[in-house]
């Protein structure tokens, strides 16, 4: 199965839904990811560059009939400079979202404190993408996480460092498209504050036999529904952060 999620993403072609059965378990989901990445490194070359974290609100949750969020891995190629071209993808979405930069190799032991004086934290754009057909909101849990968690693309800004946990507690963060704002939602819809989302990673890649190591990214975690990419202009702006931007072609 990482061999033909494999296939999928160095081609850029979708694949049926059923390619992948919608009734895996979570931890033979995880495998296939696991895989999946191990491969992009063997055989593209493509070097692990951080972690996504997904279904960070009730919301999203639901939508996947899960309780808990789910990570996904980043390789390389998934940090963007900031242009993107449409055709170049499958089924994109924008999301908006905190970016944590790992300056220093993150542990469990760590608090939500250690956990901001080891990390600067930027404002950020991610574009989700499945290597599935058709695929938001139409594929399981298990097919999300096989997927790397429909990992795309980040976009992360200008790294503020100093920041404490008061200073990212209900912070709002707004999506413009063209100039409009499209949607705006609080730091409090990711697991109530970006800083247990990352919490929450850190322990879960810990199950796992993974780490967070220095320089690797995380994108946190959204704080709005996703909306469909279109080409255009979009800017994400977050309050007492900083704001960027994200030209589709």
């Amino acid at each position: 199965m990482a061999d033909i999620l494999y296939d999928a993403y160095i081609g850029k072609q979708p694949i049926a839904k059923d390619l992948i059965p919608a009734s895996l378990e979570k931890k033979d989901a995880y495998r296939i990811q696991h895989a999946l990445t191990n491969k992009k490194a063997a055989q593209a070359k493509e070097a692990l560059a951080g972690y996504k974290i997904s279904l960070t609100s009730l919301e999203t949750q639901e939508l996947f009939h899960s309780d808990t969020p789910l990570y996904g891995a980043l390789t390389a190629p998934a940090l963007n400079s900031g242009t993107i071209l449409l055709e170049t993808m499958s089924s994109p979405l924008i999301e908006i979202e905190l970016i944590f930069i790992v300056k220093e190799e993150l542990s469990v032991e760590d608090d939500n404190q250690a956990i901001l004086e080891k990390t600067a934290i930027a404002p950020g754009i991610e574009v989700p993408d499945s290597r599935f057909e058709d695929w938001f909101p139409k594929i399981s849990l298990g097919q999300v996480v096989a997927d790397s968690a429909v990992a795309g693309k980040i976009v992360a800004g200008e790294p503020v460092e100093g920041l404490t946990y008061e200073q990212l507690d209900g912070i709002k963060g707004s999506l413009f498209f063209n100039g409009d704002e499209i949607a705006a939602d609080t730091s409090s819809a990711v697991l109530d504050h970006p800083v247990h989302a990352v919490q929450w990673l850190i322990a879960e890649l810990a199950a796992h036999g993974r780490k967070l190591e220095k320089g690797m990214a995380v994108s946190s975690g959204t704080f709005i529904l996703p909306k469909k990419l279109e080409k255009g202009v979009y800017t994400a702006r977050f309050e007492g952060i900083g704001e960027v931007a994200l030209n589709v072609e």
